[in-house]
């Protein structure tokens, strides 16, 4: 009996990791099946963090950059969000497609760096594909937003040091002409002030 249209979303849903392998069985089943907010079965395995599903979906060959209606794919939300497990096994064993970008026209490592996801964040970097230099909308960078968007804590810290030695270009400037440096002397944080001028 062949599976029914919508039934690996709702294997998926319910974590279900045998179901999802049986309806994989079936080469003629649309993987890439979409719910009515426009998210495949990877997608909502990524958001859940469901790792043994989304591993099968992607060695199935699921799309990991096919997005939804808010312009989520499971790629840059994996990398988003912190979901480390299955953006290393996503950089392993697909493709990302560096010119889809979220609706900030942000890359995976842009929210990565901002929300404090420094696995991730070293991840990306040595993964080498994700340009480290790419501006979203605001014209934002993954190290203005390490700096303008958070706290200057350690960890953040860290983050700009990563995406420091990776050779992320300080002088690129934003939407409103303003450097990773600038930002960092107008908040006072000295740590992070002394590693963008040194």
């Amino acid at each position: 009996m062949k599976p029914q249209s919508g039934s690996l979303i709702q294997a998926v849903e319910n974590n279900d990791v045998k179901k999802v392998q049986e309806i994989l069985q079936d080469a003629s089943y649309p993987i890439n099946e979409t719910n009515s907010k426009g998210e495949t079965p990877l997608l909502i395995a990524t958001h859940k963090n469901y790792i043994e599903v989304a591993k099968r979906l992607i060695d199935a060959g699921a799309d990991i950059n096919q997005q939804d209606y808010i312009q989520d794919s499971a790629y840059l939300y994996a990398g988003a969000q912190g979901k480390t497990e299955i953006l290393t096994y996503m950089l392993k064993h697909a493709e990302p497609n560096q010119k889809v970008v979220n609706r900030y026209g942000g890359n995976a490592l842009i929210p990565a760096a901002e929300k404090g996801h420094l696995d991730n964040v070293k991840l990306l970097l040595e993964d080498g594909r994700a340009n480290i230099d790419h501006q979203n909308k605001f014209g934002y960078t993954a190290l203005i937003e390490a700096v303008a968007l958070t706290d200057g804590s350690v960890l953040y810290q860290q983050i700009v040091q990563e995406l420091l030695a990776y050779n992320a270009n300080r002088e690129l400037r934003d939407n409103w002409g303003k450097t990773a440096l600038d930002y960092a002397k107008e908040m006072g944080y000295t740590k992070m002030i002394a590693m963008l001028e040194d």
